[in-house]
This record gives C-alpha cells, sequence and structure tokens, in this order.
C-alpha cells in the first residue's frame, strides 16, 4: 500500500512538472524583449538630438558661437568615469544573482545608486557653475538640452535600482532562476551610460 502511494506521488509530481513546462512552452516570457524594444525606441530619440546637434555644428560658420566660454573638460570627465564605471557595478549585481547571492544583489545595487547620484550632483555643480544659460544661442540650447535629457534618464534608472532593492527586501523574490528585474535594469543602466559616452565625446571633446 506504502508503495502504491508513492508511486501515485510521484505520477502527480511528474504531471506538474510536465504541465509547467507546457505552460511555459505555451507561454513564453518576452519582457527582456519587451525591454530591448524599449531601448530601441529611446535610442531613436537619442540618434534625432544627436542628428540635430551635428547638423547645427556642421552648418555653423563657428562653434561654439563666438563668446561662449569653453566647457570645463575635467569635472565631466571625472563624472563620466564614475558612470561608466557603474556598469561594471551594476553587473557584478546580476552575477550575484545568479549564485543566490541575493545579499550580493542589494550591496552592488546601493553602490551603484551612490555612483549614479554622484553623477547627477556632479552635473548640477557644473550647471550652476556654467557661464551661458540656455537661452544664449543654439550651442547652449542643445547642450542642455542633450545633457539634461540624459540626466532624466539617470534619475529614472536610479529609480528604478531603488525599487529593485525595494523588492529585494522579501526572502525568495529574486533568485538564480527569478531575476528578471534585476537583468532588465542593468540592461538599462548600459544603455545610459553608452549615451552619455557619445554626449560626451559630442559636446566635451568634439
Amino acid at each position: 500500500m506504502q508503495g502504491s502511494v508513492n508511486t501515485t506521488e510521484g505520477t502527480l509530481n511528474l504531471a506538474q512538472e510536465n504541465a509547467a513546462v507546457s505552460h511555459h512552452e505555451e507561454h513564453p516570457d518576452h519582457r527582456l524583449f519587451g525591454v530591448l524594444v524599449f531601448l530601441c525606441a529611446e535610442s531613436m530619440l537619442f540618434l534625432g538630438l544627436f542628428i540635430a546637434y551635428i547638423t547645427f555644428r556642421l552648418v555653423a560658420t563657428e562653434w561654439p558661437p563666438a563668446g561662449t566660454p569653453e566647457l570645463e573638460v575635467l569635472l565631466p570627465g571625472i563624472n563620466s568615469l564614475i558612470l561608466i564605471s557603474s556598469s561594471f557595478v551594476i553587473h557584478k549585481a546580476d552575477t550575484a544573482v545568479k549564485n543566490d547571492n541575493v545579499s550580493g544583489v542589494k550591496t552592488w545595487f546601493a553602490v551603484t545608486i551612490v555612483m549614479g547620484a554622484i553623477f547627477l550632483l556632479g552635473q548640477g555643480y557644473e550647471y550652476a557653475n556654467l557661464e551661458f544659460s540656455l537661452k544664449d544661442n543654439l550651442f547652449a540650447s542643445t547642450f542642455y538640452v542633450l545633457t539634461g535629457f540624459h540626466g532624466l534618464h539617470v534619475f529614472l534608472g536610479l529609480l528604478l535600482m531603488g525599487a529593485v532593492l525595494w523588492r529585494a527586501r522579501v526572502p525568495g523574490h529574486y533568485s538564480s532562476e527569478n531575476h528578471f528585474g534585476i537583468e532588465a535594469v542593468e540592461l538599462y543602466w548600459h544603455f545610459v551610460d553608452v549615451i552619455w559616452i557619445i554626449l560626451f565625446i559630442l559636446l566635451y571633446l568634439w
């Protein structure tokens, strides 16, 4: 009788596993694909701004216009290093969750948030000390629009990382088998960093 019960339980478990596999095959997880589509759409927005800036520069007789103070490179350069380095830091969180190290996820996400916040504070300090305003000329306008739009994306990334930390407080919410939120935020943050590299080259080095 005991053997019959064990056999029945084993059959039920096997049936449940097969049903779960079948359900997964019928309803594949397209969330990560959705994130990639979103990032492609955001890329198109930035591409439009990049093309506009490049066009303005190429058709202008003088760029920046005469009388525009030169941009300081040192502070933005340090800021850039901090932001780019944060991509390597957030990747450690992805590695941690795949090893079921949720504590590591919390640590690396917290460090990334601090680095992103430092970047925004540095950008705010730069704004406060710039010797031109949004309405001074075309260069000034495009500078504020490009850096400000990117800064908005950095701020959104910090909010997303904060949401991950909030959810990570629940035991078992993230694991090696369930970590979509962490992967999605990591992809978004890499996107933000790549956009900044392009912006830094266009605005400060070109």
